[in-house]
């Protein structure tokens, strides 16, 4: 069995999560800058089997597209075409920010290491990817 690979897309950063084997434990890769993901996916492809990609969607309250959708679909079109053989799962990820920051908050980190937002993205892409892990568990995927 490969890993999820979890993707919280951003205009400059993108942070990373990562199943472990038996894809029930989610963990954090941290973060890249965005005009380097592709250059790190295919690095990573290269040394280990990866299942599915699990990639945010952006949402307002009333369930439509944000603006930040404009910028993610390019790249989830270009994933699946360099990559047609690994599903894209799309998770919504509306609070995550909030409970990234959250979920740091109470893991007692200092205001100065919570304003890094490379490790904010980073958090988000494991809650991301934790949500994708209880759906499935849930049957809900």
């Amino acid at each position: 069995m490969g890993r999820v690979l979890a993707i919280d897309y951003g205009q400059k950063r993108t942070g990373l999560a990562v199943t472990d084997e038996l894809q029930m434990i989610a963990g954090s890769l941290g973060f890249v800058q965005t005009k380097e993901i592709f250059n790190y996916i295919s690095n990573y492809l290269k040394n280990n089997v990866v299942d599915a990609f699990v990639i945010g969607q952006p949402r307002q309250m009333d369930n439509t597209n944000s603006e930040a959708s404009r910028f993610i679909e390019p790249f989830v079109l270009k994933l699946g075409r360099l990559y047609p053989h690994i599903p894209i799962v799309r998770i919504d990820e509306r609070f995550t920010s909030k409970l990234a920051f959250q979920t740091m908050i109470e893991a007692g980190l200092k205001k100065k290491d919570r304003q890094n937002k490379g490790l904010v993205d980073s958090v988000s892409a494991t809650i991301i990817l934790q949500s994708y892990l209880e759906l499935k568990a849930n049957q809900q995927i």
